[in-house]
């Protein structure tokens, strides 16, 4: 289960681009009033590995569609 499962991002057609799928995850954050530091947490995380793990970061965070 997402860590925020309110927070919900449609990632479907984002064409396998890390720096778009990181910038709707965190605007969505953003919009859903999650504070600055969760939001660079999630960041750290999201950019210390590969692709996959970029994805497998977003879900763990919020409700991925």
């Amino acid at each position: 289960m997402a860590k925020y499962p309110e927070v919900k991002v449609k990632l479907s057609g984002e064409d396998g681009n890390a720096f778009a799928v990181l910038g709707q995850v965190k605007s969505a954050m953003r919009r859903a009033g999650i504070a600055q530091e969760e939001i660079s947490a999630f960041i750290k995380e999201a950019t210390s590995g590969n692709y996959d793990e970029l994805i497998a970061t977003c879900m763990k965070w919020v409700e991925v569609e």
